[in-house]
């Protein structure tokens, strides 16, 4: 078997190379070493080990060419910097951007990530075969572009436009938001409040529909804040202090986004109250604004590493032209992580 690697200075082994030591043509190795073509799975094996031990590496631009593919896909959002950045550092965002890359480098892609902010614009001059859009909204501005490419994606969380047909993973939206108001209600909770962000993510409009449902059952008088998601923690703070001020009778806040349940954690505990005696608080995400929070708050776990690898299997079965159901029957469903900010009966 030949040395493995190239003498430095010399010139990397190409295909060519290949073929000569392994007695075949180019297209053979070719085939073989892209998973194309009848090639006899033991010619197949000895040409990979060719190449390996030559030190082969394939010509990435060579290989766009021929295929039409970048071998690359993106994962992108629309949510403010103010929510998906800060202290967690990404967060829910990275947790995502974590396994979404593992599984895609499983199959020979490349994960681009997009940073959230405001503008989307990169997406027009990335070099993607499709993207992974984290909950998008219902003028999602990632969602149109890529629409405008025609590229296809699919939505991490049930996407919120009516025409939108996208295949999704959902994030159970109305099951997170039940298994928190329940409870919230279990530990003594007789009037929560819910603060969801004011755009229509399904997460905000499933919640809602849980909370007025279980409301309507539990007979609480009914407190909804929606909130711009660009005022992040600050912002959260200022609007809970003035609304424990008009609703001095809240017992309980469920808040959505993280950013929020922070800032309205100090609110509750600068109005003189204490967590969780006088207002039990709970959030939706167990990263690591919820950890950390003094006290640290009840959150769900919303096993973001599995949806985030349906999530690419979704997209390459895509991209290889199968037909997938809209949601993987195996997403994980949500559980509650307990903690400190909601339990009153801790003996």
């Amino acid at each position: 078997m030949p040395a493995s690697g190239s003498a430095p200075g010399s010139k990397p082994p190409t295909i060519a190379d290949v073929a000569r030591v392994a007695g075949v043509s180019r297209t053979t190795v070719s085939h073989a070493l892209n998973g194309l073509g009848k090639v006899d799975p033991r010619t197949r094996e000895r040409i990979k080990e060719i190449a390996q031990e030559l030190g082969y590496r394939p010509n990435l631009r060579a290989q766009r060419l021929r295929t039409g593919q970048a071998k690359a896909i993106a994962l992108v959002s629309s949510m403010p910097f103010a929510v998906a950045g800060g202290p967690s550092r990404l967060g829910f965002y990275m947790e995502v951007a974590a396994a979404a890359a593992e599984s895609a480098l499983v199959h020979g892609y490349a994960l681009v990530l997009v940073p959230p902010v405001g503008s989307v614009s990169a997406l027009n001059s990335l070099d993607i075969d499709g993207a992974i859009v984290v909950e998008p909204d219902a003028d999602d501005q990632a969602v149109s572009q890529l629409r405008g490419r025609g590229l296809p994606y699919v939505a991490l969380g049930r996407p919120s436009a009516a025409e939108d047909e996208a295949p999704y993973v959902d994030l159970w939206g109305d099951r997170v938001a039940t298994v928190l108001l329940t409870h919230l209600r279990e530990q003594g909770a007789r009037h929560p409040a819910l603060i969801v962000g004011s755009g229509a993510r399904h997460s905000s409009v499933d919640a809602r529909a849980a909370y007025e449902r279980l409301a309507a059952e539990h007979h609480w008088s009914p407190v909804v804040e929606a909130w711009p998601e660009t005022g992040g923690e600050q912002a959260a703070y200022e609007r809970c202090t003035a609304l424990l001020a008009e609703h001095p009778e809240i017992d309980a806040i469920c808040a959505l986004v993280d950013a929020f349940a922070v800032g309205a954690a100090r609110a509750v505990q600068d109005s003189g109250r204490s967590i969780p005696d006088d207002v039990l608080v709970a959030t939706r995400y167990d990263g690591l604004r919820a950890r950390t929070c003094q006290p640290p708050l009840t959150a769900v776990d919303l096993h973001l590493d599995r949806a985030a690898s349906d999530a690419v299997e979704l997209l390459l079965a895509g991209l290889r032209g199968a037909t997938a159901a809209p949601t993987p029957a195996a997403a994980p469903a949500p559980t509650l992580v307990a903690r400190a900010s909601s339990l009153r009966d801790r003996r």
